[in-house]
């Protein structure tokens, strides 16, 4: 059995004082560096957005941050602006330690189209590449942690099981948005549902 830690998009923007912060989003990097060693991969995920982003709110004037729009066949809700290449939000958060990673994913590169799940961009067609490098290496089982636990750890967490990995949610190293109020709770009981074993990082060391 080969595992890899799948760390998703513990960036700045997305921890206390970044511009779409998740609370307490920055008190999971102690626990994620002290199991990053019990994996034979860890990868990492980004949010790397460019400035005319079709998830910013302030590309479609008149609309509001978390306001929903039907653009095409997708339901896009609208997020400040946010890890965008080049600014300091963009940045793993600093106490993380990256010696330890062995792949970053970057999603949600192209303009017209965001990306939630570390696999996937959100047409839920185009790959990311991430499926083929952990096949290729012959990973069977995953660890997903990281940022926000309703949004972007649930649908890597759900196109993993999907995609035939075996799926471990370490719980104490996710924080989420819940945002519409309860989501958090709604989507941790999916992942279960759906396959996911829930655990907390002492057992992993």
């Amino acid at each position: 059995m080969k595992t890899a830690l799948i760390v998703v998009d513990l960036q700045r923007d997305f921890c206390p004082g970044g511009a779409l912060a998740v609370k307490d989003g920055d008190a999971i990097v102690p626990a994620v560096n002290s199991i990053a060693g019990e994996f034979d991969k860890v990868i990492a995920t980004r949010d790397w957005h460019p400035q005319d982003h079709i998830s910013f709110a302030s590309n479609h004037p008149g609309t509001k941050v978390q306001e929903i729009l039907q653009l095409g066949d997708i339901e896009q809700i609208m997020w400040p602006d946010h890890c965008v290449p080049g600014t300091p939000g963009s940045d793993f958060h600093p106490d993380l330690d990256l010696r330890n990673l062995d792949l970053i994913i970057s999603k949600g590169t192209s303009s017209g189209l965001d990306s939630y799940s570390g696999f996937f961009e959100n047409d839920h067609t185009t790959p990311t590449g991430l499926e083929g490098y952990l096949k290729n290496l012959g990973i069977t089982d995953l660890a997903v942690c990281g940022l926000a636990t309703d949004y972007c750890v649930f649908f890597t967490v759900i196109d993993a099981l999907h995609l035939g990995f075996n799926v471990d949610l370490v719980t104490d190293c996710v924080r989420g948005v819940d945002f519409p109020p309860g989501n958090i709770e709604t989507r941790l009981a999916d992942m279960k549902k759906t396959g996911a074993r829930l655990i907390e990082s002492v057992s992993l060391t």
